[in-house]
C-alpha cells in the first residue's frame, strides 16, 4: 500500500467517522437526554466535567483515566473506521491506562480547548500534539516530552511559498490554539491568518485555495503533502524546536509525578521508539528519521 493512500485512508475515514457521530450526537440532542459516560477505549463524547480535581488515588478508584484527544489529525490522534482512536499520543495514552490498571475514556478536542478541558475538569491529563509553552505553562503543568517538532509551511507547488517574507499580505490558514496561530502573531502581524477550528477544515480551506498556504507543525505539514499530490512544504523548520509533552491540570502533583515516573521507565524499553514504528512509519515512511521526532525517556 502506498504512502498516500495511507494516510489518505485515514483522513478520509475520520471524516466519515466524525460525520457520524455529529448525526447522532444531533438525533440524541433532540430527545430527552440522561447523562452518559462511557469507560471504553472506544468513547467518542465528552464527558461530564467532574466537580473537582481527580487525583491519581481517585483515578485508580473510579478505575477510568479520561484523556483529551484529537479526533482529525492523523497520524497522532485520530478515529478509525471503527469509531476507535488511533495515533501516536493514542498508543501512548492507552499505555498510561494500562499501567495504572484502569480502562480509558477519551474526549475530543480542539486545539484551542486544551487548556480548558483542564481546568474544568472534564479531563485528567490532555495528550493531543500539545506544545510546551510559556505562555501555556502558566495554567497547565506539562510532564516530560516525548516528542519534538518545529513549524513547518505546507503551499500549492506551483505558487510554493519557500520563506516567510512571501506571505507578507497573503493569508495563511493556521488552527486556532496552536504554535503556529502565536508564533505569526507575534512576528509577523503583516501576514493575513485565517483561523479555523479544526484541523481538517484548515487543510479543505488550503484545497479550496480560500488561503496561500497552511502552517502547523512540520511533523504534519510533511505527512499531508507527501498525500496531497500538488502541495509542497517549503519552509521545514521555522522558529524554535518545541517540545511535545501530556498536561495535566496545575498543581495536580500525583499524577504529574506518575506520567513523569512512567516516561522515564518506558525509556527502558524504547517505547515512543516502538510507537513511531506502529503509528507513524506507516505514514512517514523512510524519508524520516525516528530520532528528529521521538524523544525516549524526556531528555532531548
Amino acid at each position: 500500500m502506498t504512502f498516500a493512500k495511507v494516510f489518505n485512508d485515514i483522513q478520509r475515514q475520520t471524516r466519515a467517522v466524525l460525520a457520524g457521530i455529529a448525526a447522532i450526537t444531533l438525533t440524541a440532542g433532540l430527545a430527552a437526554c440522561a447523562p452518559h459516560v462511557s469507560g471504553g477505549s472506544s468513547s467518542g463524547s465528552a464527558s461530564s466535567a467532574s466537580s473537582s480535581t481527580r487525583t491519581l488515588d481517585d483515578i485508580k478508584k473510579s478505575g477510568v483515566l479520561k484523556v483529551a484527544v484529537f479526533s482529525d489529525k492523523a497520524p497522532f490522534g485520530y478515529v478509525d473506521s471503527k469509531g476507535k482512536y488511533q495515533g501516536y499520543d493514542v498508543y501512548f495514552a492507552q499505555r498510561l491506562a494500562k499501567d495504572l490498571g484502569v480502562k480509558i475514556e477519551y474526549t475530543s478536542v480542539d486545539p484551542a480547548a486544551r487548556v480548558d478541558v483542564l481546568t474544568s475538569n472534564k479531563v485528567d491529563i490532555t495528550l493531543a500534539n500539545f506544545t510546551v509553552t510559556d505562555e501555556r505553562a502558566q495554567k497547565v503543568d506539562f510532564a516530560l516530552p516525548y516528542m519534538k517538532v518545529d513549524l513547518g509551511v505546507v503551499s500549492p507547488t506551483a505558487k510554493n511559498i519557500t520563506d516567510v517574507s512571501q506571505l507578507k499580505g497573503k493569508t495563511l490558514i493556521v488552527a486556532k490554539g496552536t504554535t503556529a496561530e502565536a508564533y505569526f502573531e507575534k512576528n509577523h502581524p503583516e501576514i493575513n491568518l485565517q483561523k479555523y477550528d479544526q484541523y481538517a477544515d484548515a487543510y479543505n480551506a488550503l484545497l479550496d485555495g480560500r488561503g496561500d498556504a497552511f502552517s502547523t507543525d512540520n511533523t504534519e505539514v510533511l505527512a499531508w503533502a507527501k498525500a496531497n499530490k500538488g502541495f509542497k512544504v517549503g519552509i521545514t523548520e521555522l522558529g524554535d524546536t518545541s517540545t511535545i509533552a501530556p498536561a495535566v491540570k496545575k498543581g495536580n502533583k500525583t499524577l504529574l509525578d506518575y506520567i513523569n515516573k512512567e516516561i522515564k521507565s518506558l525509556a527502558s524499553e524504547n517505547f515512543f521508539h516502538k510507537d513511531y514504528e506502529a503509528t507513524l512509519k506507516p505514514v512517514y515512511g523512510d524519508e524520516v528519521k525516528p530520532d528528529a521526532i521521538v524523544v525516549e525517556g524526556g531528555k532531548l
